[in-house]
């Protein structure tokens, strides 16, 4: 009876810690993922340990082990780095707005009057300079299914907290995906073929 009751929180933790997880809220929200995890762990090795499951024990053993290791990552260092990449944004605002580069992933990208054009993938930076050359942007489904764009990096983007904002518009998009964009154009397609 007890058994069992651990079984499912065991269960119950292990979800919730894959939610916590895999929602990529930040760094602070994915160390709790691995805190829960880490407790749903230990359930599993006293389910294993009380079930005469070794394979259970021993396997939940070096996943608390690893959860550990997430905790630490997550809550101790990866915290800290986004507090102090926090800091240097709040001491320099004012001379510009200032972002990281890892906050543009999964932002929506949004252009005139506020139409949403897609979602960016990821931001390309020069690396003799250090400027931002291009983001990759999945396009909203309306315009495209299975493509991702290469949008390059110009005046007229701007970045805020909630999107980042651009002079274009859907059929901008639209038409790299239907003709073999200039390789230095604004947009063209991301060939993803081998």
């Amino acid at each position: 009876m007890i058994i069992d009751a651990l079984g499912w929180i065991a269960l119950v933790a292990t979800c919730i810690a894959a939610l916590l997880t895999a929602a990529n809220l930040g760094a602070r929200i994915t160390g709790a993922g691995f805190a829960v995890f880490f407790v749903g762990a230990l359930v599993w090795c006293v389910v294993g340990y009380a079930t005469g499951q070794r394979q259970l024990l021993l396997s939940n053993a070096f996943l608390a082990l690893v959860d550990l290791f997430g905790v630490w990552r997550w809550f101790y260092h990866r915290a800290r780095a986004d507090d102090a990449v926090d800091r240097v944004k709040d001491e320099e605002e004012c001379r510009a707005p200032l972002f990281a580069l890892d906050e543009l992933i999964g932002k929506p990208l949004r252009g005139r009057n506020g139409i949403a054009l897609g979602t960016v993938q990821g931001a390309l930076a020069d690396g003799a300079t250090g400027r931002l050359r291009f983001l990759v942007v999945k396009p909203e489904s309306a315009i495209a299914s299975e493509d991702f764009l290469r949008l390059a990096w110009r005046r007229g983007l701007t970045v805020s907290a909630e999107a980042i904002e651009c002079n274009l518009l859907p059929h901008d998009l639209a038409a790299a995906l239907h003709h073999d964009a200039d390789r230095r154009s604004d947009v063209a397609v991301i060939d993803q073929r081998n």
